[in-house]
């Protein structure tokens, strides 16, 4: 990846408004974060040439004494409140890769919306070769999944949201 994309990305995040971009070609990946009026690239896995070493300015912060509000749009009707303090979480208790199904074009173990009982298989983590179902521990719905299919997952990090029954 050269110097002149990763300019590019950094422009992309700077003019859409979003958060976080990562990119990932091959070995060369590219984190680039925005944060309080700038933005943070971080390759470590392809650092730059030294010729090819510069530094990208920071984005203009605000004049002092103004405070810049982020738009905030109203959910949607039916959207639900993530916020809400009764939600579980269903956290990975293993690192590898989440699978929501069974075998690949196969139907999902569950879908937003299902009601789900103790012992009810949520999805499968693939570590070292191990295909591991994760089963609920809860009775409740399912108000929404946090990670994409063929992700990498952490230990700990949080799968589903259910709401208790």
């Amino acid at each position: 990846m050269t110097i002149e994309e990763i300019r590019e990305l950094i422009h992309v995040v700077c003019s859409s408004g979003i958060a976080e971009l990562e990119v990932q070609r091959g070995e060369n990946r590219v984190w680039i974060k925005r944060t309080a009026g700038a933005v943070v690239a971080d390759a470590p896995a392809a650092p730059p040439p030294p010729a090819a070493v510069s530094v990208i300015p920071p984005i203009a912060a605000p004049p002092e004494g103004v405070t810049v509000a982020a738009p905030q749009a109203a959910p949607p009707a039916g959207t639900p409140d993530l916020t809400d303090p009764t939600l579980q979480p269903v956290k990975s208790p293993i690192v590898g890769t989440f699978y929501e199904a069974p075998a690949p074009g196969a139907e999902p173990f569950v879908h937003v919306g299902d009601v789900i009982q103790p012992g009810k298989v949520l999805c499968i983590i693939e570590s070292m070769k191990l295909m591991n179902e994760i089963e609920a521990e809860i009775s409740g719905t399912i108000v929404k999944r946090l990670v994409e299919n063929g992700q990498p997952v952490e230990y700990g990090e949080v799968l589903f949201l259910v709401k208790p029954s």
